[in-house]
């Protein structure tokens, strides 16, 4: 049994009201996006070339990348960006042949497209789009509410599963703490999020280059994704008498917006400005739960996506390198990413998909997989591996939760949906699930740490978070719709496994 969800940002929005058997036959396949079948080729370039975009590493320790913006030039290239600091340069080139001439440039580590459709990309919107609590839903939450407690807490199972409500006793978290969401853009006006969002460090990534225009961080109006919005209250939320509460309620949190309008596309160029910006503006942990699109798994055999996986590495080291905690999700096609090999039958998903069988050791699904991000599964109300989620032992490094069918894992009462409570906008809230919602709690007790260890570097935030956590051990067998037939195979030990690393994370352990 696999389930499959929506690719694009590794979450399901699931709508509120649902019944169980209604979210049992929603969460399997129906709100899958991803295209199947065809040949894994690339897009042909038409008679007038359509402009694609590029990124261009320069070969470490080439000094300040003049001669190579010169010959970008020379091959019909623009520069849109360029990223001195870790020798990365975004390029518009309608040239076909521009990566290939770029890499015979001397001081040119390596250059590919990081896309294989036409400027601007074909977009989609997002498939089971939440639906708002009703009234008569908020007064049944809000009567069950104890004192201390914000009106929805009482369906925030997930808080209670990390401990967070007990670690609420002790500390809200730091002011000083900025937390900075890498995704589908944040509404600040949204009443839970509005108290802690920091609009100075906030910023649009689109195409490659920052702007920080009034409001350029907040979703599209048309066609705007709630999935960054939510990742941000599951984080921070402020504990303040409305709606929800955030995993750390009293740090500031910061939007990084890098989807293309309906969150369908992350590219690279957005991303690796995503961190370059995280790096420079002094945010403290960067949540990241999508992969950077076209490619789910990047191939250095490929030349194209071994310049989308150097780029990327080279911007998320330096944020690390300045002090900044990266957390990645891990993903929702209950892959096993240490497996031998795994096919992929969405890539590229902005073209032509098809088939192909990968080495996940050779290739990557970034930043998930990249050295030094803290990778993150999702478990349910019963503390079991979503039925969704990836896993692989010694590449999950911690687990929390990102909910899973109602069916297979129901929370104690009076929480009523095994899937997770958060914002969306338009000062509404919605269920939601996938690692997309189990990496903001991560990322809510990593700030709680680095609230609890303002000096600490991003390495020792890392550690702790794995020494912290609650070992878990490995289910046997793992039959999590009870069929009698194993759904994935949990290898390792009580200590470190495939399904939850060190643990699940522990946020009252954090802050003692």
């Amino acid at each position: 049994m696999t389930l499959h969800f929506s690719r694009t940002h590794r979450a399901l929005a699931v709508s509120v009201g649902m019944a169980t058997i209604t979210a049992l036959a929603v969460l399997p396949g129906t709100a899958s996006a991803m295209p199947t079948g065809g040949a894994a080729t690339k897009a042909s370039p038409a008679a007038a070339s359509p402009s694609l975009s590029y990124v261009v590493n320069v070969r470490k320790g080439y000094g300040h990348a003049d001669r190579v913006r010169k010959a970008i030039e020379a091959a019909g290239g623009t520069v849109v960006q360029s990223y001195d600091r870790i020798g990365v340069i975004v390029v518009h080139s309608a040239d076909p042949g521009f990566a290939t001439a770029m890499r015979a440039v001397r001081g040119v580590e390596s250059a590919g497209a990081t896309r294989t459709a036409p400027l601007p990309a074909q977009t989609t919107t997002d498939v089971g789009a939440p639906k708002a609590l009703t009234a008569e839903e908020v007064r049944a939450a809000t009567a069950g509410a104890a004192a201390g407690e914000d009106p929805l807490e009482p369906l925030q199972w997930d808080l209670k599963a990390i401990k967070a409500d007990k670690a609420h006793e002790k500390t809200l978290g730091s002011p000083k703490v900025t937390v900075g969401v890498i995704d589908t853009g944040v509404d600040d006006t949204h009443p839970d999020i509005a108290p802690n969002f920091d609009r100075a460090k906030s910023v649009s990534c689109i195409g490659g280059t920052p702007d920080t225009s009034d409001g350029a961080w907040r979703p599209f109006t048309t066609g705007g994704s709630p999935h960054g919005t939510h990742v941000a209250g599951e984080i921070a939320a402020a504990k303040n008498g409305v709606g929800v509460t955030g995993v750390a309620p009293g740090v500031k949190v910061a939007a990084i917006k890098v989807s293309t309008q309906g969150g369908s596309f992350f590219y690279t160029e957005a991303v690796v400005c995503g961190f370059m910006w995280a790096a420079d503006h002094g945010i403290d942990v960067t949540n990241n739960s999508y992969y950077t699109d076209p490619w789910y798994f990047n191939c250095k055999t490929d030349p194209d996506q071994k310049a989308l996986v150097e780029a990327i590495t080279r911007a998320s080291r330096y944020a690390e390198s300045k002090g900044t905690v990266n957390v990645a999700a891990a993903g929702n096609e209950s892959y096993d990413l240490a497996a031998d090999s795994i096919t992929d039958p969405a890539s590229p998903n902005d073209s032509t998909p098809g088939d192909r069988t990968v080495d996940p050791s050779e290739c990557f699904d970034i930043p998930t997989q990249l050295p030094g991000v803290v990778t993150v599964a999702a478990t349910g109300a019963k503390g079991l591996k979503s039925s969704f989620s990836n896993y692989g032992l010694g590449v999950v490094d911690v687990a929390a939760p990102g909910g899973d069918s109602t069916a297979y894992q129901p929370p104690q009462a009076p929480a009523t949906s095994g899937l997770i409570l958060g914002p969306v906008p338009g000062g509404k809230w919605a269920y939601m699930a996938g690692t997309s919602m189990a990496t903001p709690h991560v990322v809510g007790v990593a700030a709680l740490l680095k609230s609890a260890h303002p000096h600490a570097p991003a390495w020792k935030i890392k550690e702790l978070l794995k020494e912290d956590a609650d070992a878990t051990a490995c289910p046997d067998p793992y039959d999590i719709d009870g069929d009698g037939k194993a759904d994935g195979v949990c290898e390792g030990g009580r200590h470190h496994s495939g399904f939850y690393g060190a643990g699940v994370v522990n946020a009252l352990r954090a802050v003692r």
